[in-house]
């Protein structure tokens, strides 16, 4: 059995770390990424350093998987990518990534999603993944497209802005074995 299924040509994805606090600290606080999650309000120091130390890291029984992508030569810290909103029966969640601007635009969400797919089909054994992409959010539509994701359709009014509605593209990869 292949044991190398969150190491890539660039990047690695790892399980958080009670030193990552102070990154995830200002990756959840930063509300230009609000508008993709769900989150109403800033979390505190003490909420993330409790997430990270209550969590089994077992996706069957937290119902999520968190995980820092880092760079394979410097091991910096570039984002996270995650799977929220799991349902053991039915193997499948929800895809969320975030990425540092200084960091997008160079493969590395490519490669952290493509690491994700191939960890959760191969060794979980969940049978799709999911995502709700703001229909104008090209770049994000781009990345899931070019890993194996295809649109099954368009939820109106799905995402509140401070403009108003935006529809969002439900993004959908089914694993096939």
């Amino acid at each position: 059995m292949k044991n190398t299924y969150l190491r890539g040509e660039s990047v690695y994805l790892r399980a958080l770390e009670p030193e990552d606090l102070s990154f995830l600290y200002m990756l959840e606080n930063n509300s230009e990424l609000w508008e993709v999650s769900s989150f109403t309000v800033p979390y505190s120091r003490y909420i993330l350093k409790e997430f990270i130390t209550q969590s089994q890291y077992d996706i069957f029984a937290d119902k999520q998987l968190r995980l820092i992508i880092a760079l394979q030569d410097t091991h910096t810290i570039v984002g996270t990518i995650d799977v929220t909103d799991f349902v053991p029966l039915h193997r499948r969640g929800a895809v969320g990534i975030a990425l540092l601007k200084e960091y997008r635009n160079k493969g590395y969400a490519s490669e952290a999603l493509r690491l994700l797919c191939e960890y959760t089909f191969n060794f979980l054994h969940l049978k799709q993944l999911y995502a709700h992409i703001p229909e104008d959010n090209k770049a994000s539509l781009h990345l899931f497209t070019s890993c194996g994701f295809e649109r099954g359709g368009i939820m109106k009014e799905w995402i509140q802005t401070n403009e108003g509605y935006k529809d969002a593209v439900f993004m959908q990869k089914i694993n096939l074995k």
